[in-house]
């Protein structure tokens, strides 16, 4: 049976960064959405508070290099306490999660197919970023070929000792400024999933280059672009666990097994942003109205208020249950779905609720800003890592398993 207690040094970090995100990081939010960056001295400063935090518990080396596959006889938890971070650090602003320095989204994939000199040489630019701070990405989503994975056209050909990839990708966190991109190609569309190989693509090689840094709705701080491969060389060696790998469907199982680790610190960030939004409701409430009093408009708002904080509640029950099945090494597919669909679909019902509920405030006036900008930031959670519609594909299958329609 999974734990829903929090053990020591996870309280620890829970408080620590609720802390840092109420008194550091929230007061600066707003002007690090308008300047759309988050200055890299307050980054460098977050990440040399983290290595003060050694051990399990220590959020960033899971954040850099990406929650760790584990063996089974001796669970950790890694991932458990990655998602604690992220839910609190989203509360604070969530673009911050997606703008610490390290192996982001890239370090599953290499953690969980690269060889052991491929991680030793990609992780270890993580090791030492006391003078220069260092990003990794995750280069899969395409014009063409978002939800549909298996619709990636993205090609690469074997030349010798290297392989050649055209192609182009887009919504990419941290794309720009990455000093390596996992990106995965085909090399034959036809063959569908079977085709797909991933690579590991570093800044600075002939024919990778950066395209548009996107302009959005929300995140606005966090950066993210479009990355273009012409005539790109990429050596054999930085092919993503040795080409033994991809005798079967290998190449698009690396990208599914990604998603399982992922897709839960999304629904965990969502829960963050939705929380932020339901407590200022709550406040708001609070100052403005006595719910007690008999009157049906309170009765409604008490209703709505009661509705987001038990959906936002379930999400993170079923968040903490994903992660501790991937702790446990448990196949989690399923329950990573179901997660990051139910956080997203709460979280923005919590968003929009709270807007309502505080009427003009909400939007207009300058003190209830934030509210504006987490209404503007949560769309996206329902949409990259898979969109709802995306997960609910994914749920249905697994919960239908065996009738012929599936």
């Amino acid at each position: 049976m999974y734990e829903l207690e929090l053990n020591g040094q996870q309280r620890m970090l829970k408080d620590a960064l609720s802390d840092m995100g109420k008194n550091v990081i929230r007061p600066q939010s707003l002007k690090w959405d308008r300047e759309k960056n988050i200055d890299t001295e307050f980054l460098r400063t977050f990440y040399a508070m983290s290595q003060a935090m050694k051990g399990d518990a220590n959020p960033m080396e899971d954040f850099q290099e990406g929650p760790k596959q584990r063996d089974p006889k001796k669970p950790s938890q890694a991932n458990r306490t990655a998602a604690i971070g992220a839910e609190e650090l989203a509360w604070a602003d969530a673009s911050i999660m997606l703008c610490l320095p390290g192996a982001g989204l890239g370090g599953p994939p290499l953690r969980a197919t690269g060889t052991p000199e491929q991680k030793e040489r990609f992780f270890g630019i993580f090791r030492d970023m006391s003078k220069e701070l260092r990003w990794g990405a995750y280069g899969l989503t395409e014009p063409g070929a978002g939800s549909d994975v298996a619709a990636i056209r993205t090609s690469c050909r074997k030349d010798g000792d290297a392989y050649v990839l055209n192609g182009r990708k887009c919504y990419i966190t941290n794309g720009g400024r990455a000093s390596w991109v996992v990106i995965f190609a085909t090399v034959d569309p036809t063959q569908g999933r079977a085709g797909h190989r991933a690579f590991v693509v570093e800044q600075g090689t002939p024919g990778f280059f950066v395209g548009k840094i996107e302009e959005k709705m929300g995140l606005r701080a966090n950066e993210t672009a479009e990355l273009v491969l012409e005539d790109c060389r990429v050596p054999i060696d930085n092919l993503l666990g040795g080409e033994e790998k991809y005798q079967t469907k290998e190449g698009f199982m690396t990208a599914m097994k990604t998603f399982d680790n992922t897709r839960p610190l999304v629904a965990a960030m969502a829960i963050g942003i939705g929380r932020a939004a339901y407590e200022y409701a709550c406040d708001f409430v609070r100052d403005n109205y006595v719910l007690s009093r008999p009157i049906p408009r309170y009765a409604a708002i008490a209703e709505r208020l009661a509705r987001a904080g038990r959906q936002l509640e379930a999400a993170r029950i079923l968040t903490w249950k994903a992660v501790w099945m991937a702790d446990h090494s448990i196949p989690n597919a399923k329950e990573a779905s179901m997660s990051k669909a139910l956080a997203g679909q709460a979280a923005i019902r919590a968003c929009y609720d709270a807007i309502e509920i505080c009427g003009a405030h909400g939007t207009l006036s300058e003190d209830h800003a934030l509210l504006e900008k987490w209404f503007r930031d949560i769309k996206v959670y329902d949409i990259f890592e898979g969109t709802g519609q995306i997960q609910r594909i994914v749920i249905s299958k697994r919960l239908m398993t065996g009738l012929k329609a599936f």
